[in-house]
């Protein structure tokens, strides 16, 4: 198979929880590309479902698992008929039958293990979890890997810690040793490192930025709660629906270049070469203004790209966050609605009036955290961290939610009860779970939702 680290899929591997030339070379795809499409329908009326409906509920969970399986087999196919593991001349007929075989083996069993915690034989789902383990992993293989290469300054490890106390054993000057780790190129690099946790915690932070607003129950006197609506309110889908037209966008221009390089729309769109550390990179072009810059020198040297990169950044993912809301019914008419149907309101707050209050923080909330998340993409890709900013706010966003739900197993301990943390959602004092009607509905399966 072919070596070439060149990957058109390079910048949503950990994305999708994907590795390049092993047996999750699908990753996550299928299932997820099958749940936003469907998710999309649903909101948009093409597809009629009631999820009141028991038949209904069991019917569209057997389509999900059929389409998914569907979008395994044609990309399986796909990415061995155009080339990914080598020409298929050139591997044979035999070969490339093994390699669709494998692949659809295995993204068989990543649906099965999805199914499995879905079913309730474990927290949160399968998609989170492989997402979550894929970025970690990487992270923590960049930083202890004791794998060895021969470059032109010697022996050195790959993993960046290793490599420091290596260097700092054998270097007679240490301090050259210690500068040479921290900024050393084509392997990772202890700067690298210091952004990576340093994004980690900025993102902690802004997952606790949240306001409160008191509830009460409508039935039972004396009963009250909170309602927290968090800055971040629409979580990880502004970067992944941003992640998903950057990464197409690119893929489909880098393609096209290869076959029509001289063709004028096909430059417009995307002029594409191979960088220092042998992946393709857009130098001129419509694509070169929505790539990130490698390094804080090279956003200085073009500082008209940077903005407009920066502009389509916040903007977008703004806008994804803000109409994400609508989609994945989660704006203030569809949780007034939920409050109802719990029993609950506002306090304070006349019933009518519940989605007028909740309409002064909910899309504000939604556009401000898209904003921020935006930013923070852009601060990690500046800082060279190790996967891209949007991984990393995956991560966090995941770990932050298996957090949660692990606070309220331990809160079962105290007869309060076990209560799913929702987006946007809340818990109030009773043990309610305000937003557990979401299940009815479909919500929050597999779209990175719950």
């Amino acid at each position: 198979m072919s070596s070439d680290t060149s990957d058109p899929l390079y910048w949503m591997r950990m994305m999708m929880a994907s590795n390049k030339g092993t047996l999750m070379d699908l990753g996550i795809s299928p299932v997820v590309t099958t749940s936003m499409v469907l998710q999309m329908l649903t909101h948009s009326d093409l597809l009629k479902v009631n999820y009141s409906v028991k038949e209904d509920r069991i019917l569209f969970n057997a389509s999900q698992k059929l389409i998914s399986l569907i979008m395994t087999v044609g990309q399986a196919v796909v990415q061995v008929t155009t080339g990914f593991y080598g020409n298929p001349s050139s591997i044979g007929i035999p070969t490339c039958f093994l390699l669709v075989v494998q692949l659809i083996f295995s993204g068989v069993i990543v649906i099965l293990l999805d199914e499995l915690l879905q079913k309730g034989y474990g927290l949160g789902s399968g998609v989170n979890l492989f997402i979550a383990t894929n970025v970690c992993e990487s992270i923590l293989w960049k930083a202890f890997s004791p794998k060895v290469f021969t470059t032109a300054r010697g022996i050195e490890f790959e993993g960046s810690l290793i490599a420091f106390l290596h260097l700092i054993f054998i270097r007679r000057n240490k301090m050259a040793g210690f500068y040479e780790i921290l900024f050393r190129k084509n392997l990772p690099n202890l700067s690298s490192l210091f952004g990576t946790i340093f994004i980690f915690g900025l993102v902690i932070y802004l997952q606790g930025l949240r306001v409160e607003l008191p509830t009460e129950s409508t039935q039972v006197k004396g009963v009250t709660g909170k309602w927290p609506i968090k800055l971040l309110y629409s979580s990880t889908m502004p970067v992944i629906l941003q992640s998903y037209l950057v990464s197409h966008t690119s893929t489909i221009s880098r393609f096209l270049y290869d076959k029509f390089p001289n063709f004028l729309l096909v430059r417009i769109l995307g002029v594409w070469s191979v960088n220092e550390n042998r992946r393709y990179v857009p130098i001129n072009g419509l694509c070169s203004f929505i790539y990130p810059p490698e390094s804080f020198t090279e956003a200085l040297k073009k500082p008209l790209h940077f903005l407009i990169y920066l502009s389509f950044m916040l903007l977008s993912a703004a806008f994804f966050s803000r109409t994400w809301i609508d989609v994945s019914e989660s704006n203030q008419f569809d949780v007034a609605k939920q409050l109802k149907r719990n029993k609950m309101t506002l306090k304070g707050v006349r019933e009518k009036n519940v989605p007028e209050v909740l309409g002064k923080y909910i899309p504000t909330a939604a556009f401000l955290g898209g904003f921020f998340i935006g930013l923070v993409c852009v601060l990690a890709n500046l800082m060279d961290t190790i996967g891209s900013g949007t991984n990393i706010i995956l991560a966090v966003s995941i770990v932050w939610q298996y957090f949660e739900l692990f606070t309220k197993e331990n809160m079962k301990n105290g007869n309060i009860g076990f209560v799913e943390v929702w987006i946007g959602g809340g818990v109030d004092k009773s043990g309610i779970d305000m937003k557990g009607d979401r299940d009815k509905r479909g919500i929050g399966k597999k779209g990175f939702i719950k």
